[in-house]
């Protein structure tokens, strides 16, 4: 665990396991408790709207036959979701795919940029849509694990906190957490509370525009528990501070402070309840609720390494960024932290 001064620019290598003993006692530690789903489909192509007009019938057969990978990306109701499909510069509206391992379709019934779909699917009668998801899906293990996924996996690719089936990919900076360390970490003092935000294409789609206002951030669902929302008030009443353990947390909340301040309240004064966020932080963001913050490493062009230059500082993130590649902190999901403060 690499720590980084937010106003100081200092750093100061250390482990994980001493995070109980580097907080203060008054902290209010606040986690994302989503849970990652099976979240990676495949299928087959079917329909009329399948065939490419003018191929011999040998071509038509290939061109239906050819496999096709989901990844859902956010739930919009029971039956339709927004995800991924590739290859899918071809998959028309209106065309219907055929999913293995399950009596499960669904109809393509809109279309977006870089491959996003919205799907409607159907099961076979009496079927549960998400119990034929969670029965086929693949977990959707990051792309530089060159291995297919495995049952282990359900579990492995999660944190201690996971609870709400939520999430498309894992709060990675909670991975690091065990009931060990929690069970000194409420010793030390420190509180902590449980929010969810439904991490999708918001969290992990890389800045596709030459300039970073031109990105276009893509909404995510999150929910604030009576409870949290209580801790939270009474952490800023009581100048306590907060520490967001991940990036989604520090979206969550910025957001909700911010529909605070629209709704004419003060930006501590969060509510209970499910909201959207599609909050785009870079730098000259005010942060009103984050006081420190604990996150994995995050690659360039990444709307997350925005973020936390935001938070710290361009120039102290990259230089901490230079010292952790020298010392060979690892990077990516299964990699190292950082705790700022």
């Amino acid at each position: 665990m690499l720590l980084l001064g937010r106003f100081s620019g200092g750093v100061q290598d250390g482990f994980f396991q001493e995070l109980p003993t580097r907080l203060r006692g008054n902290e209010l530690l606040v986690v994302n408790n989503a849970r990652v789903i099976p979240a990676r489909l495949f299928a087959r192509r079917a329909g009329i709207g399948a065939e490419p007009p003018g191929k011999q019938s040998r071509f038509r057969k290939e061109h239906l036959a050819s496999r096709i990978e989901v990844l859902l990306t956010r739930r919009i109701d029971s039956e339709v979701w927004e995800a991924l499909v590739r290859p899918g510069r071809k998959i028309r509206k209106g065309e219907r795919l055929i999913f293995e391992g399950a009596d499960l379709q669904a109809e393509i019934v809109g279309r977006g940029a870089y491959g996003l779909r919205e799907l409607r699917f159907h099961g076979g009668s009496d079927s549960d849509i998400s119990q034929l998801i969670d029965k086929i899906g693949h977990v959707p293990l990051p792309p530089y694990i060159r291995r297919s996924d495995q049952a282990a996996d359900r579990e492995r690719y999660q944190t201690v906190f996971a609870r709400r089936p939520v999430a498309v990919a894992a709060p990675t900076a909670g991975l690091h957490f065990t009931p060990e360390i929690l069970r000194e970490i409420r010793a030390k003092g420190a509180a902590i509370a449980e929010i969810t935000l439904e991490v999708g294409l918001g969290t992990f789609q890389p800045i596709h525009s030459q300039n970073v206002e031109d990105h276009v951030m893509h909404s995510e669902a999150y929910e604030i528990s009576p409870q949290a929302a209580q801790a939270i008030v009474s952490a800023r009443r009581e100048q306590r501070p907060i520490l967001a353990v991940g990036t989604t947390v520090v979206r969550a909340l910025e957001d909700a402070a911010q529909k605070a301040v629209r709704a004419g309240r003060s930006p501590e004064q969060v509510t209970a309840g499910r909201a959207t966020a599609d909050l785009f932080i870079r730098p000259g963001h005010r942060f009103a609720l984050v006081d420190q913050l604990l996150t994995n490493f995050h690659l360039p062009r990444s709307t997350l390494l925005l973020l936390v230059c935001a938070f710290a500082g361009r120039e102290p993130v990259l230089a901490a960024y230079r010292h952790a590649v020298a010392s060979g902190y690892r990077f990516y999901s299964y990699g190292d932290c950082m705790l700022i403060r």
